[in-house]
């Protein structure tokens, strides 16, 4: 639609992407502008994207400003502002650490660097959430450089994972997993000796193994316009998440549910912060002590966010709103049940052991309240097509052979 005031640039061709892409679709008929360092089936077979520009250095912190500017150049129109959204964390991190060379071009809503290296580093972010009376698994934080083992008492099994994923993905080694869950402290220094060996220079976290399956993971979105006031916030309890080591933490399916104290809880968090923009929260539900423990907040929308734009607030049209036509918007607590799903839904009935979520799944399919948003209908891609249903089928072998 040539008459609209602007024109959405995304950064990064992921699921994600594809999610925020139709999300703008949707809204206003209009096709997004990708940016990406490869092309994804998920984006590179579409019809509801104007291109996909393809950039080998877009990773690369020296050449991302650089890049973006001739992006700039080559989109930009009078009368249209580029609206630019990143989709993954590096991306984001990016425009942020670019953001005065960026605004001359495009508009956005991000938090500061300052902010940002508050919340990505867990140790700055847990000690924050300790200030703000958030709770937050027990956790140690093991400085790599030090080379001493790691002496806590702990109990088994415990979850380890990189503070730093950006570093930690810049070098990889065979068997690396995104997540580790191991049983005994001689499992836990050889994973540490392993990590080390890879050349990742930063602290790991070493936590709690908080017991339950994936229905025990919740899920919050939070729309914070960028003058610093909440718009929405969402609560949504994870029926399952990626089984393959390399995938950990990824959502599959999720059901939004409410619990107000926790929203408002997140919501006063993030204000106390001063938090613009999307924010996603993970956290899981303690049944030892009866509290949910957030592990830590993604400083964009999640790639399982669209369920947000499903039930009616699509994403989009709070980044327009807010940045485009600064209308100022009161505060939605999303409070209607929804499934969002990418697995098939023969995967949803036999891998799913919490017998209410089952009941639930089955209430929301047979009313018709869920979205698969890979199946958008305005994407009429025919290879798309066979790709999906491949990708269908592979969905049902991976959760048989995998088991987190």
């Amino acid at each position: 639609m040539d008459n609209l005031p602007f024109l959405p640039i995304i950064v990064g061709t992921d699921m994600n992407a594809y999610n925020m892409a139709i999300s703008f679709h949707e809204a206003y008929g209009i096709k997004p502008v990708l940016v990406g360092k490869e092309p994804l089936s998920f984006t590179a077979m579409s019809t509801i994207t104007e291109t996909i520009e393809l950039r080998s250095g877009l990773s690369d912190s020296a050449q991302f400003a650089g890049i973006l500017t001739d992006i700039a150049g080559k989109y930009r129109t009078p009368g249209k502002t580029l609206l630019l959204v990143g989709t993954n964390d590096l991306y984001v991190r990016l425009i942020i650490e670019n953001a005065s060379v960026l605004r001359e071009h495009f508009v956005f809503n991000y938090i500061s660097e300052d902010l940002m290296n508050q919340l990505q580093v867990k140790s700055n972010f847990y000690k924050l959430c300790h200030e703000h009376g958030i709770d937050t698994p027990t956790t140690f934080f093991y400085d790599c450089r030090s080379r001493q083992p790691f002496e806590e008492q702990m109990m088994y099994p415990v979850i380890i994972k990189p503070s730093n994923g950006i570093e930690y993905n810049l070098n990889k080694f065979e068997g690396q997993q995104k997540v580790y869950k191991v049983e005994n402290p001689r499992e836990l220094q050889e994973v540490i000796r392993t990590i080390i060996a890879s050349g990742y220079q930063d602290e790991l976290i070493i936590q709690d193994y908080i017991p339950g399956d994936d229905t025990y993971m919740w899920d919050s979105v939070i729309y914070a316009n960028s003058k610093g006031k909440t718009q929405l916030v969402t609560y949504a309890q994870v029926v399952l998440q990626e089984h393959t080591v390399t995938a950990i933490g990824n959502y599959t399916a999720l059901i939004t549910r409410y619990n107000k104290d926790m929203m408002v809880k997140l919501q006063n968090f993030l204000e106390a912060v001063g938090y613009t923009g999307f924010a996603n929260f993970d956290l899981k539900y303690d049944e030892r002590d009866g509290k949910f423990k957030v592990f830590e907040v993604n400083i964009r929308q999640g790639r399982s966010s669209y369920y947000v734009t499903a039930l009616g607030h699509n994403m989009a049209t709070y980044l327009v709103d807010d940045l485009i036509y600064g209308i100022e918007k009161p505060v939605t607590y999303l409070n209607e049940e929804f499934l969002f799903t990418v697995v098939p839904k023969i995967v949803l009935r036999k891998f799913v052991d919490n017998k209410a979520v089952q009941r639930d799944i089955n209430q929301l399919l047979k009313k018709g309240k869920y979205v698969n948003p890979l199946f958008y209908k305005k994407d009429t891609h025919l290879k798309r097509k066979l790709y999906l249903f491949a990708r269908q089928v592979n969905y049902y072998k991976k959760y048989k052979n995998n088991q987190w």
